[in-house]
C-alpha cells in the first residue's frame, strides 16, 4: 500500500501509473468499484474522496494525451460506468528511423540542451522514439550547424508560465494574468482563451482570444506579470474556432500589425529588386521599380525604408512623415551632442510573481516527471527481461537525472501495480552503484515505449523546426514523427517561426557542406551596397539574432567569413572538392556575436532614445542611464560605423548618438544623403 508519508504528487503519480497498468492488464472494461478496490492508492479513500480523485486523475491523464474510454450506461449511474485503455492508445507505434535520422535527432538535442524551453521533454521524447539505442554518430563528429539564438523560456518564471499555458491550450482552459501593454505603457488584467504558442525572434508569444478586446490578440510571455492562473474550475472552458489558422500569425511584418491605414509606394533601386522580392514579396507587390505595401503603423514602415536607404514616394502624408524624421536626425546630429539629465526617480520594482488569483488544491503532475517515470520503467523492464544489470551512472546520464532523483523514481515505480497487489516491477539500487531488476514476469504495460505525451511531441517537432531548416535528415525524421503521432503538433501547440531564407540556396549550401565541395557565391554587402563574386570552402551554418549565416573559408581573403544567407543573391555548387581543415570549428563562437551581437574588437556607442520609444529600448538593449522626462541612454556595440548608422536610422528620428563623435558625424552624413535622394 502507498505510504501515508509520501508527498501528494508522489501519491498521485503512483495512482495514475497504477491505473494505466491495471486497465491495460485487465484487457476488458472495468467498473469504478473494481478500480477503487484493486488500484494502488484508491482503496483507503472514502467513496466521495475516491470520486473526486478518480475524476481528477482521469482529467490529468487526458491532458497528458492518455485518453480512457468510458462506456456510460443508459441509466446514467456513474458507479456502473465502464473504463478501458486500449494498448494502441498508450503505446507508440514503431518509427523506422534511419541511422542518419537518429544521429540528426541526437545532434538536435546536443545543440538545444539547456537552450530550449522544452529541453527536458525533448530528451525524453528522443529516448522513447529511439528506444534506448545509442546515437550512431560514427567517427565524424564535426558539427556543421551552430545555434546562436537561445530558445530558452527566459528564466524560471517565464518557463513556468509557458508550461501552464501549454497545458491550458491542450485542455481548452481559459486563463487570466496581468499583462504590460507596451503601446499604452500600462499593466492590466487579461482573461484569454489560449489557442496557440509562437516562438519568433527569440521570444515566445501566446495567440488567444482576449475577452477584454473581444478579438484574437498576441501576448509576449516576457510581458506577463505574475503567475498565469486558470479562470474557472471547469474541465473545459472553450472550443478553438475551426477556422483558426496559426500560420496567419507567423512571419507577419511589423508595419502591418493592426488595421491598414494606407498603401505605401517605395522606390526600389534596380540592384535591390531581387532582395525586396525575395524577402518582402509576401507583404506587398513590386513592379516597375516601385514596391507597394499596405501599412498599419507608419513609423515602422518609415523605419524599414530608412534602414535600407529607400525613398518613399507616396502617399503624401507618409512622405511628409519620413522627411520630418530625417530632418530631425540631421538637426539632432549637428554640432554638440545634447546634454542629458539623469532622473532621480527610484528604480522600477521587480514585479511580484503573484496576481492574487491563485486557486488552491493539488497541483497537477509535471508532464516531464510523468514521462520520465514511464521511460525509466521501460528501461528497467527491458534490462530485467534480458537479465542485465544496469549502472546508476549510465541511467543517470541517459535520462539526465541525479542519483538521488533516480532512487526516488525507482522507489515510486516499485509500488506501481496492475491490480490485486501484483506489482509491475521491483528494482534495487546496490551500494556498488548497480541496479538489479527482479527478473519475474511483468505487466506488459511499460515493456515498450509509450506514446509521446503532447508536450513531448511538441518539443520534438519544435526542435526539428528550429534547426531542421538546415538539415535534410531532420526534415525526413519530422515526417515520420508526424505520421506516427497522427497529427502535426504545429497545428495545435508551438509554432517555430524561422527567419525567411531562400530554400534553394540553403539546399545548395547543405550539399556543398556535406560533400566538401567549393561553393561559388554572388554576395551583396549591405554596408557598402556592392556585389562581389566569391569562391569559398563551406564548413557549416550558424544562426544568430539577425538570421542564418554560412560559415566558409574565403580563399581570396584567406580567412573564415560568415556570409548572411539572405544576402546571397546566387549560389552554385562546383565540382571541385576541398579537404576540410581540422582547425576550423564553425560552432566555436555561437555564444558570442550570434547571440550577443558583440563582435571581437567592437566599440560602444551611447545613444539617447526618446520617451515615446524608451520602453521598447529597455527590452532590446542595455540601459546606461534613465533620463528625466522618460528618455533613456542605451548602449549599442558596433564593429563598423555602417552598422551603427543603420541601427540609428531604424529608430526613425527617435534616437540620437551622444558619443563617439565620429559616429555622430556618420549618422549626419547618412541622413543628409537621404534628403538628397528625395529632392
Amino acid at each position: 500500500m502507498v505510504s501515508q508519508g509520501l508527498a501528494k504528487d508522489t501519491e498521485k503519480l503512483i495512482r495514475q501509473l497504477s491505473l494505466i497498468s491495471y486497465l491495460m492488464a485487465e484487457r476488458r472494461p472495468v467498473t469504478a468499484t473494481e478500480i477503487r478496490r484493486d488500484v494502488e492508492g484508491y482503496s483507503d479513500m472514502t467513496e466521495d474522496a475516491f470520486a473526486r480523485r478518480f475524476y481528477a486523475d482521469r482529467a490529468e491523464l487526458d491532458a497528458l494525451g492518455i485518453h480512457l474510454s468510458v462506456d456510460k450506461p443508459a441509466d446514467g449511474f456513474s458507479e456502473q460506468e465502464n473504463y478501458s485503455l486500449a494498448p494502441e492508445a498508450f503505446h507508440l507505434p514503431p518509427i523506422a528511423f534511419t541511422d542518419a535520422e537518429r544521429a540528426a535527432l541526437q545532434a538536435a538535442l546536443t545543440l538545444l540542451d539547456g537552450e530550449f524551453a522544452y529541453a527536458e521533454p525533448l530528451r525524453l521524447a528522443l529516448q522513447q522514439i529511439t528506444w534506448g539505442r545509442p546515437s550512431p554518430l560514427g567517427s565524424d563528429s564535426r558539427q556543421t550547424i551552430g545555434l546562436g539564438i537561445t530558445a530558452s523560456a527566459g528564466g524560471g518564471e517565464t518557463s513556468a508560465r509557458l508550461a501552464k499555458i501549454d497545458t491550458a491550450i491542450y485542455r481548452r482552459k481559459r486563463i487570466e494574468f496581468e499583462y504590460h501593454t507596451m503601446g499604452r505603457d500600462a499593466t492590466e488584467q487579461r482573461k484569454v482563451d489560449p489557442y496557440h504558442l509562437l516562438f519568433e525572434g527569440g521570444q515566445f508569444y501566446l495567440v488567444g482570444y482576449s475577452h477584454e478586446r473581444k478579438a484574437v490578440r498576441e501576448f509576449r510571455l516576457s510581458r506577463i506579470r505574475g503567475k498565469v492562473a486558470y479562470a474557472t474550475k471547469a474541465e473545459h472552458d472553450f472550443q478553438r474556432p475551426e477556422d483558426f489558422d496559426p500560420r496567419v500569425y507567423a512571419n507577419r511584418i511589423p508595419w502591418q500589425l493592426g488595421d491598414p491605414v494606407g498603401n505605401a509606394e517605395i522606390e526600389i533601386p534596380e540592384n535591390l529588386e531581387w532582395y525586396i522580392e525575395r524577402q518582402y514579396g509576401d507583404y506587398g507587390t513590386l513592379s516597375n521599380g516601385v514596391y507597394r505595401t499596405d501599412y498599419s503603423i507608419p513609423r515602422l514602415l518609415v523605419s524599414w525604408a530608412l534602414e535600407f536607404g529607400l525613398r518613399i514616394v507616396g502617399p503624401a502624408e507618409l512622405v511628409e512623415d519620413a522627411r520630418g524624421r530625417v530632418d530631425k536626425l540631421i538637426e539632432d546630429h549637428r554640432g554638440e551632442a545634447p546634454a542629458v539629465v539623469p532622473t532621480r526617480a527610484p528604480a522600477v520594482p521587480v514585479p511580484v510573481e503573484s496576481n492574487g488569483r491563485s486557486r488552491g488544491g493539488d497541483a497537477a503532475i509535471r508532464p516531464e516527471r510523468f514521462a520520465r517515470l514511464v521511460t525509466l520503467a521501460t528501461v528497467l523492464i527491458a534490462a530485467g527481461k534480458a537479465g542485465e544489470t544496469l549502472l546508476v551512472n549510465d541511467v543517470c546520464e541517459q535520462l539526465q537525472l541525479s542519483p538521488t532523483e533516480l532512487r526516488e523514481d525507482i522507489a515510486v515505480l516499485n509500488v506501481v501495480n496492475f491490480g490485486g497487489g501484483a506489482y509491475v516491477i521491483y528494482a534495487e539500487v546496490k551500494p556498488t552503484g548497480e541496479i538489479e531488476v527482479d527478473p519475474e514476469p511483468y505487466s506488459d504495460t511499460f515493456d515498450r515505449p509509450a506514446r509521446l505525451l503532447p508536450i513531448e511531441a511538441k518539443a520534438l517537432v519544435a526542435a526539428i523546426d528550429l534547426i531542421g531548416l538546415a538539415q535534410a535528415d531532420l526534415r525526413s525524421a519530422r515526417e515520420k514523427v508526424v505520421d506516427a503521432l497522427g497529427f502535426d503538433p504545429v497545428e495545435e501547440g508551438l509554432h517555430i517561426v524561422s527567419p525567411k531564407v531562400d530554400d534553394d540556396i540553403m539546399h545548395r549550401a547543405e550539399i556543398a557542406i556535406q560533400e566538401h565541395r567549393l561553393l561559388e557565391l554572388e554576395y551583396w554587402t549591405q554596408s557598402q551596397d556592392r556585389y562581389s563574386e566569391r569562391v569559398v570552402e563551406p564548413y557549416g551554418r550558424i544562426n544568430s539574432r539577425e538570421g542564418w549565416y554560412i560559415a566558409a573559408w574565403d580563399r581570396s581573403r584567406e580567412r573564415l567569413i560568415h556570409f548572411r544567407l539572405d544576402r546571397i543573391k546566387r549560389a552554385r555548387v562546383l565540382d571541385e572538392t576541398f579537404v576540410p581543415s581540422a582547425d576550423l570549428d564553425v560552432a566555436a563562437d555561437i555564444g558570442g556575436w550570434p547571440r550577443t551581437g558583440r563582435i571581437g574588437g567592437s566599440r560602444s556607442a551611447r545613444v539617447l532614445v526618446g520617451a515615446e520609444q524608451a520602453r521598447w529600448a529597455r527590452e532590446q538593449r542595455p540601459v546606461l542611464t534613465e533620463v528625466e522626462g522618460g528618455a533613456v541612454v542605451v548602449e549599442i556595440t558596433f564593429k563598423g560605423l555602417d552598422f551603427l548608422v543603420r541601427e540609428v536610422l531604424k529608430e526613425a528620428g527617435d534616437a540620437v548618438v551622444l558619443e563617439p563623435a565620429d559616429a555622430r558625424e556618420a549618422v549626419l552624413e547618412a541622413a543628409e544623403k537621404l534628403v538628397a535622394r528625395t529632392t
